[in-house]
């Protein structure tokens, strides 16, 4: 049986893990619970999109050998902004697939117009910006830059984002997701890209964690009364065995 002043040591290192590790706990409870009780494809915001984008369809279309023999293609995709087809060309030149023309980003207008194309109808434009860079933190971290944000007079602050460079709808961000956002950094504990499971923090929490149930599990070991009557009905026979030898 341990001492009295051992025991006192255990009470104290598991009380004071107790309330270090016990926020984190707290937080990975309250994220769990908002993740088991939301619909992912509402924080998606699949709500604000059209549930079927019409594709346009073009003809005399100039074919992606006449755009020029110096040019060399490895992925060519074509693209439909503001009602005209371009073809993206390698990831990185976007060409108007009727005039073979190269052209350099979008336009405010065209970006307006390529939300429009997404989004659901009756949402009230309130700004249109122009960002060149994110932080780690930015809700549009990990998109194609620059991009146009576009505002909406929505309860939920919806802004959706269009790259300039290929005219492609890229995402859309409201306040569900934004609450998702943080509370997965908080459940990860990766407070720079949100995904990384495997984070120095999240693994010493973890370990702190497990060491704050096990000090838990001793502590009841030294401090049960079930414990301690068995531990001296051991000990009375023990002596009982050693006084019969004598």
């Amino acid at each position: 049986m341990v001492t009295r002043q051992t025991a006192l040591k255990i009470r104290k290192t598991h009380r004071y893990l107790g309330v270090f590790i016990g926020i984190q706990f707290l937080m990975w409870t309250i994220s769990g619970l908002y993740f088991s009780w939301t619909d992912i494809d509402e924080i998606h915001g699949d709500q604000f999109r059209k549930e079927n984008v019409q594709q346009a369809v073009f003809k005399n279309l100039k074919s992606p050998s006449e755009l020029g023999p110096e040019l060399v293609i490895s992925s060519l995709e074509l693209k439909e902004i503001a009602n005209n087809p371009y073809y993206w060309i390698n990831q990185t030149t976007l060409i108007d697939a009727r005039t073979g023309s190269v052209k350099e980003g979008l336009t405010q207008e065209e970006g307006l117009l390529v939300a429009e194309k997404y989004m659901i109808e009756g949402l009230e434009i309130t700004g249109i910006e122009k960002i060149n860079s994110t932080g780690n933190h930015h809700e549009y971290r990990s998109g194609s830059l620059p991009a146009y944000v576009i505002s909406y007079d929505t309860p939920g602050n919806v802004k959706a984002y269009v790259a300039l460079k290929d005219g492609s709808f890229q995402t859309l961000r409201h306040r569900d997701w934004r609450w998702f956002d943080f509370l997965w950094m908080t459940h990860t504990m990766d407070y720079e890209g949100r995904d990384n499971f495997n984070n120095l923090i999240l693994r010493g929490f973890s370990l702190l964690g497990l060491i704050t149930v096990f000090s838990g599990f001793l502590l009841w070991y030294t401090s049960s009364p079930s414990v301690r009557k068995i531990s001296k009905k051991i000990k009375k026979k023990q002596s009982h065995k050693s006084n019969i030898k004598a």
